[in-house]
């Protein structure tokens, strides 16, 4: 192999080789790990399984407390060290689809594609452990497993907390879209996620008659003051380009059309496409919740978490992903993905070291569209190995790439 950072024919082809030898066992493996999901912090059946299958592949494992783990390949201390990373995490939600690996847990189901996410990267995993073989993997790579990332916060501020991606110099995910065709990969410089928080208000005063409102705190109307005009106030005092999105899930009040309660409850999420205006958004709505309730008498106690910042794709990384997608899939294979006001909690590595996610497409060409976190979610299982494909390509054309991005000679 010369000694250029992207890989040449025979890395590339290598990569496909192994990972569609094993197109069928990856098709097993997704279909086992839908039939059994896992909540978040309770996925020790997922991990035991990832595990037994990169042990097997030479993989250097260290399981987390808990659920989750981290695997390295590679000579000790060679560099860089490129991470990828997966969540194996499944959601609160009934699956519908009948299919006959339909998830076995009452109530929970793979319903975001982390099931896709974990068996791509055990593909990759495959692929690495063989270019490794070959004396192909010149620095390291380090996979992560993580737990937790549908709550707030995420898992990744645990493995961050552990010190698991100290010394990693780029690191790359993905994540499964329901709205782009199998064979079609979405892409995008700079942000692609918002930051995405959890806002709840617990509301206290007097209450009485609703013939007598003079009487009381007229909770009912300062809450529903708070729930039209806390985002009315926030697009004004925030840059329009940052996008505050604040959207309520839950409101609770009462319980008889004559009575004004003493206890009401807002339960919401703020969403911003900006990082600078995340980093004021807590205060700001604090401030306003309070200024908003004050003429009614009535108390408000909000709890804010701040849940994940925004993944921000960094150039390097981005051009990175764009190679590795033009050698799997061909020039038709990239598209333009549009910023989504999800949150992803992978924002905390790329707000760590550089790095980017991409978006598979897993939606059949000509098929229905499905939506995230839906209980009929499918996804086309071609996507799994191009996935898998993707992402030992990456990790092996950033082999030569150091963290500010010059190429290593």
């Amino acid at each position: 192999m010369s000694s250029d950072a992207r890989p040449d024919a025979r890395l590339r082809d290598l990569v496909r080789d192994e990972v569609e030898s094993g197109a069928e066992a990856l098709s097993l493996l997704r279909r086992d790990l839908h039939a059994h999901p896992e909540l978040s912090w309770q996925e020790t059946r997922t991990t035991a399984v990832v595990a037994e299958r990169l042990e097997a592949l030479g993989w250097r494992i260290e399981r987390l407390a808990g659920s989750g783990l981290v695997a390295d390949l590679g000579e000790p201390g060679a560099r860089p060290v490129v991470g990828l990373r997966a969540d194996i995490d499944a959601l609160p939600v009934q699956e519908t689809t009948g299919d006959p690996w339909s998830s076995t847990v009452p109530g929970v189901a793979h319903a975001c594609g982390h099931d896709v996410h974990t068996t791509a990267l055990v593909g990759a995993a495959g692929a690495i452990a063989r270019a490794h073989a070959e004396g192909l993997l010149t620095g390291r790579v380090r996979l992560f497993f993580q737990p937790a990332e549908e709550v707030m916060p995420g898992g990744a501020l645990r493995l961050i907390g552990l010190g698991l991606l100290d010394g990693v110099d780029r690191v790359f995910a993905l994540h499964c879209d329901p709205g782009v065709d199998v064979g079609q990969v979405g892409l995008r410089l700079g942000p692609m996620t918002s930051a995405a928080d959890q806002v709840d208000v617990r509301f206290e005063g007097a209450g009485g008659h609703t013939s007598r409102p003079h009487l009381t705190a007229d909770l009912t109307f300062a809450l529903a003051k708070v729930t039209t005009e806390l985002p009315a106030i926030l697009s004004r005092r925030f840059d329009p380009r940052s996008g505050v999105s604040v959207v309520w899930g839950r409101i609770e009040a009462g319980s008889a059309p004559n009575v004004i309660p003493e206890r009401g409850l807002l339960s919401g999420t703020v969403r911003i496409l900006d990082a600078a205006a995340w980093a004021d958004a807590e205060k700001m709505v604090r401030e306003m919740v309070h200024e908003i309730v004050r003429p009614y008498g009535v108390t408000a106690h909000v709890d804010y978490v701040r849940g994940v910042p925004p993944v921000v794709n960094e150039a390097v990384s981005h051009k990175l992903l764009g190679d590795a997608v033009a050698s799997v899939l061909g020039p038709d294979g990239r598209v333009l993905a549009p910023q989504s006001l999800g949150g992803e909690d992978f924002g905390w590595y790329v707000d760590e070291v550089p790095g980017a996610m991409m978006r598979l497409g897993t939606r059949t060409p000509g098929g229905a569209t499905y939506d995230l976190h839906q209980g009929d979610l499918r996804v086309d299982e071609r996507a799994i190995t191009i996935g898998a494909r993707l992402l030992a390509e990456v990790a092996l054309r950033a082999q030569t790439v150091g963290k500010r991005g010059s190429r290593q000679g």
